[in-house]
């Protein structure tokens, strides 16, 4: 029987060992951490998240919820342990980070049809079939690879993570305890600052001395993950209605909205790190240092994560591959991950999942179903495989799913119907395939 080989140990290639080791597949995992570090990753651990620990939404309504409600009915096994690495955020679910991927990497370390290497792999002269899911921060050597493999432009942005800080260094008593529009528990320590401090804070951004890209590198940010010095260059008020919004979390002990909030998230399950929600930065470290203690209740804060920017490529897979995430020159090659243009958490790893699908059907000598396109992981692989003349990447939202006919009634009934026929959709591929999710190879 063949091993599968795996290239690199985050979020879309630890699914994608999971379940081929589900379904009696060996897999020989290489990841080159801890001995090749990259410029965000702290520790060796396997499925390791660098940004934010949230993986947004529950609520199946939403464009993440249903992403989790899709992946959970296709099996998911990370999903389900960031749900037992869980810590208090609301309606979202957010994880201890630490325990998050200490629990994956020691679940694949026992599996014994996974051999976990540490190893960096700098070329595409692999042992076939094998997926590729290094993620944004792919080695050089073998980045150049993968460029001179996709025979275009090579594609990247730039990704900023936001600070976290001590929890018992700050002061309480300056915020209050709430979710937005109270959904979920109060697990949000919210800081509300009046017109002037929000206009002492704008200020402050605007003069803080910044982490600049190499020369040659053009600075393209992601939407979804401005960093906070950039949405003040598009506008004084352009944080005021993204991240630190007050709408729907009104001060308890008024009962108004306060002008603007800094929402701060439990990052452990102890407690004691708390990440500032939007402040994704590449401040220099003084920079952050003073703009931080300079919040409400904040001059003593200790920063025991520092806001980073990293560059995070990806490749041009609708003129690479095939669907779903198949290099075209080479059948037996597979691509999965942020690599491929999905941006997210749950999306790496839905990525990941169906990966781990096209090699499983391969190794069975069938074709992959198609996936239904009412879905939102379909219509995520629709757009990772749609030929456009500038491919950026896609996170989950319900923008992306097909028009239906009838669009009378509100959003929140027209997002609802969305989910429950996509969801609708994902059970019906389920049981019409069961030869993908409940076979062994032997």
């Amino acid at each position: 029987m063949k091993r599968v080989l795996i290239v690199g140990g985050g979020l879309s290639g630890c699914e994608a060992a999971w379940q081929l080791a589900d379904r009696g597949v060996d897999v020989h995992l290489l990841e080159m951490r801890p001995k090749n570090p990259t410029e965000a990753h702290r520790t060796g651990d396997l499925a390791e998240i660098v940004c934010s620990n949230s993986f947004k939404s529950t609520l199946v309504q939403t464009a993440s919820g249903l992403l989790k409600a899709e992946v959970d009915i296709l099996g998911c096994r990370l999903l389900k342990t960031a749900r037992d690495s869980a810590v208090p955020a609301g309606h979202a679910l957010a994880v201890d980070r630490g325990l998050f991927a200490q629990t994956v990497t020691a679940a694949l370390e026992a599996s014994p049809r996974v051999a976990v290497e540490r190893k960096r792999q700098d070329d595409l002269d692999v042992t076939l079939p094998a997926i590729i899911a290094t993620g944004p921060l792919t080695a050089v050597e073998l980045s150049k690879a993968l460029e001179h493999r996709c025979s275009s432009d090579h594609l990247y942005f730039y990704d900023a993570i936001a600070p976290s800080v001590e929890a018992d260094s700050i002061d309480p008593n300056v915020g209050y305890y709430a979710s937005r529009y109270d959904k979920g528990g109060a697990d949000y320590l919210n800081i509300p600052l009046t017109k002037e401090e929000y206009e002492r804070l704008i200020t402050r951004i605007r003069a803080a001395q910044l982490v600049e890209p190499h020369a040659f590198e053009e600075r393209k940010y992601f939407e979804a993950c401005l960093p906070i010095e950039v949405m003040v260059e598009r506008g004084e008020d352009t944080p005021r209605f993204g991240p630190l919004r007050p709408i729907g979390l009104p001060d308890p002990r008024t009962g108004v909205e306060p002008y603007a909030v800094i929402q701060l998230r439990q990052e452990t399950r102890s407690g004691t790190l708390l990440g500032l929600v939007g402040f994704q930065t590449r401040m220099t470290y003084p920079a952050q240092q003073e703009v931080i203690r300079s919040l409400p209740g904040f001059d003593r804060a200790r920063i025991l994560r520092y806001g980073s920017i990293h560059r995070n490529i990806f490749l041009n897979i609708p003129a690479l591959c095939d669907p779903y995430q198949r290099d075209r020159k080479s059948r037996g090659l597979f691509y999965a991950g942020q690599i491929c243009g999905v941006e997210g958490y749950v999306e790496c790893i839905s990525s990941g999942l169906v990966a781990a699908l096209a090699v499983f059907a391969d190794l069975c000598e069938r074709a992959i179903p198609e996936l239904p396109e009412e879905t939102m992981i379909g219509s995520l692989m629709n757009h990772i495989h749609t030929p456009c003349d500038d491919f950026q990447p896609m996170n989950a939202n319900m923008g992306i799913l097909p028009a239906q006919g009838n669009r009378k009634g509100g959003r929140s009934i027209r997002y609802r119907e969305a989910a429950e026929r996509a969801v609708s959709a994902m059970r019906r591929y389920r049981e019409a395939n069961p030869w993908l999710f409940e076979s062994r190879l032997r």
